[in-house]
């Protein structure tokens, strides 16, 4: 025990043994942590502590029985290793730029990635149809012989408030006429011919314009085609023009013609055993050998369009202008030296063996150009189509025009520039037989050679001399290359008519001539809807107000600038108005960009002072059928396809007239000719020539012809619609009719996406559409149908029901 206590003797006083020392209060009310050497030492001294505190009882006798604090021990830690900061963060930049890496990566796969998107064939939410499909559709189209009345007697089913009005003359007309010539199975009246020509035999025209020499098909003068028939009067209740008017430009819209008047002397109606198409040989045929008696039907399988046109041309050559000298080739013979002494000694040969001149003025000469493309299926509607042209406006007026075909030679590894061989039989197969002879190869790396230069901008993925994008461009060489032409028609393999087309071609060209320059670009602008704008006059007087004053539209971009009458400026809620500046003489573009030209149309005086006298009596350079609108804030896709111009200060003055049908004159192709090769010029196909014609200031004319719709439009709606533009015209302002809101022509009888046209055009054929219509409709019914003068497009594809046997070889030796 004596060794024991003298263990633990220098450490601890003990009073008690049995005394718990944890239980004594302690004089410290705060505890610090000390820290020495001898901290280390105490967890390995328990037994000298008890030791000194049982021999020191006595020194420790004043101390409660817990001590002061205890001194706290500190633990000695694991041993984790600290990463310098210098390599943690060269860590945290790798990992940061692996993730960099893999995003770019995945971003990379998701580019150049095949896979499609799957179609998990959730329900696509459906659109709403356009208000126009909610109007019901017209019915009077259709109708047939049975039930033709004249036009003033007529109740059109469009337009028309009275409904009852409509209905009871439908009814009326249907007890009255139709059972009755549907009992007797007859019509009480026959078709006659329709003459739209000249009276060439009077001694008035032989003293103005020489005498015109009839044309055959034959080299023996015997051989002749039959005039085109029409019929008294339409169908009853048949609906009026939705814009535009035939008896407006002068067209005679009180007759109708019926498939066979209007086709039977073109190979309609009668076998190919006799040399017609083989085709119209049922359904309602009550009437239709009346088109065969003055001329019996033509055997077209020996007709050469080509040499009757020559011999026609040859034989009434004096009453034309005087043709001027043929152009060298140069670039397919590459001549040797230049031409101007050769052509120097031909004028002083000519001056000398010149005939005396008489005294009767010359006709202008124009050339129709149909376009069309070196592998295209002529079918028997198409061909049908191309001899009505030849014929009516050719052969019956003495070549007042001379028919051509623009062939487009698609496939550019034909060497058709650098074989003669390859040249020719590319020529001889891309017409039928009795065209060939009338055709012209071009193609687009040639235009490429002849316009060289042209910025290329790739609209739409289209090369700047393709056909789509530059229509006109061959039509411009084609003009160079044939200056003994005034006039050039482009015109489309699609187009169809109802009526005559020297009718139409001559009272369009009438009317444009008679039609002044005051206002003249306004009134382009805008679609001409009879039943809402009145007479031509008022319509004329209402596009005045509306450029000088504006209208109320949220269209018109100065409303928040200029007050409607009676409005305060500060009123800001209400409607404001603006009207525009008159386009008067040419509308140049940027300074850098005018190229002037001898024939520029300078006005002779101002505006104001004008009485509607300048350009009447003036030939128009440019003709079209649809209104020539600016696309400028519109929502047309083509609206920005300019190539060459500066658009520093935004875009030049453009105007655009959809479908390419139209009437150019040698001047207007000639400038937009000079402007490509010289300036690097040229616009979207149907920007180009309007856009040409606004810059220099010639005349334009958009000729307002009767256009159909298919369905009941209310009127003003519908005006509302059409002339949406800014201050009420088609164009100008986002909510045009061009563009997003094409979708409203798809019932009209005359743009690129109508569907309306092809259906009336197979039904008025005789054939059935949407199971209406057909053979026994007609037998039943009404008789065939009867239209009036229409202008159609497009008209595509249409497949005609030809007799067995018909194309037989042996048939045609």
């Amino acid at each position: 025990m004596t060794a024991q206590k003298g263990r633990y003797s220098h450490t601890y006083n003990s009073h008690d043994a049995t005394i718990d020392v944890e239980k004594q209060p302690s004089r410290y009310k705060h505890h610090y942590r000390q820290y020495s050497h001898t901290s280390f030492d105490s967890d390995s001294g328990d037994d000298s502590i008890a030791s000194s505190s049982a021999t020191s009882t006595s020194a420790a006798s004043y101390r409660p029985m817990l001590g002061g604090p205890t001194i706290r021990r500190n633990r000695v830690g694991v041993g984790f290793y600290r990463i310098p900061n210098r390599i943690m963060r060269r860590l945290c930049l790798a990992l940061f730029l692996a993730l960099i890496i893999f995003i770019i990566i995945l971003f990379r796969f998701t580019l150049t990635s095949t896979v499609k998107q799957v179609d998990v064939g959730l329900p696509k939410p459906v659109s709403k149809p356009p208000q126009w499909e909610s109007f019901p559709f017209l019915t009077r189209y259709h109708g047939g012989l049975r039930s033709l009345v004249s036009r003033k007697d007529n109740v059109p089913e469009f337009p028309s408030n009275n409904m009852e009005e409509v209905a009871l003359g439908l009814n009326t007309g249907a007890n009255d006429t139709g059972v009755e010539a549907r009992d007797e199975n007859l019509l009480s009246f026959s078709s006659s011919v329709f003459n739209p020509y000249p009276d060439y035999s009077s001694p008035e025209y032989i003293a103005k314009y020489g005498e015109k020499r009839d044309c055959f098909l034959d080299e023996e003068g015997t051989l002749q085609i039959p005039m085109v028939h029409h019929y008294p009067g339409i169908p009853r209740g048949f609906p009026d023009a939705a814009m535009g008017s035939n008896e407006m430009i002068g067209i005679q819209d009180d007759v109708c013609f019926d498939r066979f008047g209007r086709l039977g002397p073109y190979g309609l109606g009668y076998t190919a055993r006799k040399g017609g198409i083989g085709a119209g040989l049922e359904g309602h045929r009550e009437g239709a050998e009346r088109v065969w008696e003055d001329f019996p039907p033509v055997d077209f399988r020996r007709v050469d369009w080509a040499a009757a046109q020559n011999r026609c041309q040859a034989i009434n050559n004096h009453r034309f202008r005087d043709l001027p000298e043929p152009r060298p080739e140069r670039f397919l013979s590459m001549p040797i030296g230049s031409q101007k002494d050769s052509n120097k000694l031909a004028a002083t040969l000519d001056d000398q063996q010149k005939p005396p001149s008489n005294d009767t003025d010359r006709l202008p000469r124009t050339a129709v150009v149909i376009r069309t493309w070196f592998d295209y299926h002529y079918t028997p509607d198409d061909i049908m189509y191309m001899r009505s042209l030849i014929s009516e406006l050719s052969m019956l007026s003495g070549c007042e025009y001379r028919v051509y075909f623009l062939i487009h030679v698609k496939d550019e590894n034909l060497q058709i520039w650098s074989d003669d061989e390859t040249y020719e039989r590319v020529l001889t197969d891309a017409l039928p037989e009795e065209f060939r002879g009338m055709g012209i190869l071009w193609s687009e790396r040639q235009m490429a050679l002849l316009y060289p230069g042209l910025e290329e901008t790739m609209t739409r993925g289209l090369p700047v001399h393709g056909v789509y994008r530059s229509t006109y461009m061959p039509m411009q060489y084609f003009a160079y290359q044939h200056p003994e032409y005034d006039y050039y028609w482009n015109w489309e393999m699609d187009a169809r008519y109802t009526g005559h087309w020297y009718h139409l071609f001559d009272k369009v060209v009438s009317w444009a001539r008679e039609q002044p320059r005051k206002g003249l670009w306004e009134r382009n602008a805008r679609f001409y809807v009879p039943s809402v704008h009145g007479s031509w006059e008022d319509f004329r007087q209402m596009v005045r107000v509306q450029t000088e004053i504006g209208t109320n539209s949220p269209n018109n971009m100065w409303s928040v600038v200029k007050p409607g009458p009676g409005l305060s400026p500060g009123d800001k809620k209400a409607p404001h108005q603006q009207g525009d500046k008159p386009i008067w003489g040419p509308e140049r573009p940027d300074e850098r960009d005018i190229f002037e030209t001898e024939g520029d149309g300078i006005p002779p005086t101002t505006v104001d002072k004008d009485r509607y006298q300048w350009g009447v009596g003036e030939e128009a350079d440019l003709i079209v059928f649809n209104p020539l609108y600016d696309p400028e804030g519109t929502t047309w896709l083509l609206r920005d396809d300019v190539t060459g111009y500066s658009k520093e200060k935004g875009m030049p003055p453009r105007r655009a007239a959809i479908i390419t049908s139209s009437r150019l004159s040698r001047k207007l192709l000639h400038t937009m000719h000079k402007e490509t090769i010289a300036k690097r010029h040229t616009m979207f196909s149907e920007m180009w020539p309007a856009s040409t014609a606004l810059h220099h200031g010639f005349k334009a004319v958009y000729v307002p012809h009767s256009v159909y719709i298919d369905r009941q439009w209310p009127t003003q709606y519908l005006e509302g619609v059409f002339n949406a533009g800014r201050n009420g015209a088609s164009g100008g302002a986002r909510t045009a009719v061009f563009g997003d809101r094409e979708h409203n022509f798809r019932g009209t009888t005359w743009f690129y996406s109508a569907g309306f046209s092809p259906n009336l055009w197979k039904r008025w054929l005789g054939y059935k559409v949407d199971n209406d219509g057909g053979e026994q409709e007609e037998l039943a019914g009404e008789g065939r149908m009867c239209l009036p003068p229409m202008l159609l497009h497009p008209i595509k594809g249409v497949e005609m029901i030809i007799d067995d046997g018909a194309m037989g070889s042996d048939e045609s030796e």
